[in-house]
């Protein structure tokens, strides 16, 4: 009867111990990542094409963004110039922020024909993102008329598409450079 109830003993306290052990695991492997996107550098400098630019790319980022539980979107109302960088503005918005990535966004709009706002509805969106200590991780971009040959509808849409092509660029190339990680954005 001893040897019994000290077994069951042994057996329950060692069961406890690999349980909790395997709980405070899981939690830190379930850590919500915070993604921190700035406003896209939109191309031509037009302002009046600015907000709906911004409206339609964080629109689809945070529809992107649901599809994942394990991240949060954090935005900055800030404006960082695409190809010049600082490290140390990245690594002061993120640490103010709380935030794990940084995303700088550039969206492109093609000019065609004869004038000073007759745009088409192509677009490219390119997108760098940085770790939180600054560094570029990695970059990607979406060129709607290249990538499908959208030639007709909204710029609205062509917005939607190519920031969703241009996520699912970065996940591909993240996927690339950290394989056993599942690296969802």
């Amino acid at each position: 009867m001893r040897k019994t109830l000290f077994f069951t003993t042994v057996f329950t306290f060692l069961l406890i111990g690999f349980t909790s052990v395997k709980a405070q695991k899981n939690a830190s492997e379930g850590k919500i990542k915070k993604i921190l996107y700035f406003n896209p550098e939109v191309e031509p400098d037009i302002e009046e094409i600015k907000e709906p630019t911004n409206h339609a790319f964080f629109s689809t980022v945070s529809d992107n963004l649901s599809r994942y539980k394990k991240n949060k979107m954090l935005r900055a109302e800030v404006q960082i110039p695409f190809d010049s960088i600082d490290a140390k503005i990245i690594n002061d918005y993120c640490t103010y922020n709380e935030a794990d990535f940084a995303i700088v966004p550039k969206v492109r709009y093609f000019k065609v024909g004869i004038g000073k706002y007759v745009f088409s509805n192509q677009v490219v969106v390119s997108m760098k993102i940085f770790d939180a200590e600054g560094k570029l991780i990695t970059e990607t971009d979406y060129d709607t008329y290249r990538k499908n040959m959208r030639l007709l509808g909204s710029a609205e849409n062509s917005i939607k598409i190519a920031t969703n092509g241009a996520i699912k660029g970065i996940l591909k190339k993240l996927r690339k450079i950290e394989p056993s990680s599942e690296a969802g954005f």
